[in-house]
């Protein structure tokens, strides 16, 4: 059985250790050193007390992924800006997780401050996130060429955004 539901701090271990393969085994992410269990508690808090979803997926009683939105850049001038972040725990892939996940926490932000969703993706040759975000109608925003050097290869991120206005 499959559920969305919100992070709890027992998550949080299952959590790391699925982005921890993201960061050790693919370009995924730019991370080149997994975050500890208290960078994870500390932004969990922080999402928290912005009043933001932090949500995982639980399959028959296991974290299988993870997503969230914080704000998209620190300034104050993109506080109506979020950016959304979604992992799923090896070989639970292409199952239908990643949508789940980002369809709630699209509909969590239903009457908020947030105007703008934005997925950062890093162009590594998978594209299965440009995909989960383009069916929910994110739009191509732009490519930034080269930017991240991760296991000895330049990689692009493309910048897809959702009006939330809509």
């Amino acid at each position: 059985m499959t559920k969305i539901r919100a992070l709890s701090e027992a998550d949080l271990p299952a959590v790391g250790e699925i982005y921890a393969h993201y960061v050790t085994a693919t370009a995924a992410t730019f991370d080149e050193t997994p975050p500890g269990l208290q960078e994870w508690r500390a932004k969990a808090e922080g999402i928290a007390r912005a009043g933001l979803p932090f949500l995982v997926a639980e399959v028959d009683g296991e974290v299988a992924g993870y997503a969230y939105v914080a704000q998209y850049r620190p300034k104050p001038a993109y506080r109506h800006t979020l950016e959304d972040t979604i992992y799923l725990a090896p070989g639970r892939t292409g199952r239908g997780l990643g949508r789940l996940l980002l369809g709630e926490l699209i509909a969590k932000l239903s009457g908020t401050r947030a105007r703008t969703l934005v997925a950062v993706i890093a162009d590594s040759g998978d594209p299965a996130s440009a995909r989960l975000h383009t069916a929910f109608g994110f739009e191509e925003a732009g490519r930034l060429k080269a930017v991240g050097f991760k296991h000895g290869r330049w990689i692009d991120t493309v910048l897809l955004q959702l009006d939330l206005t809509k």
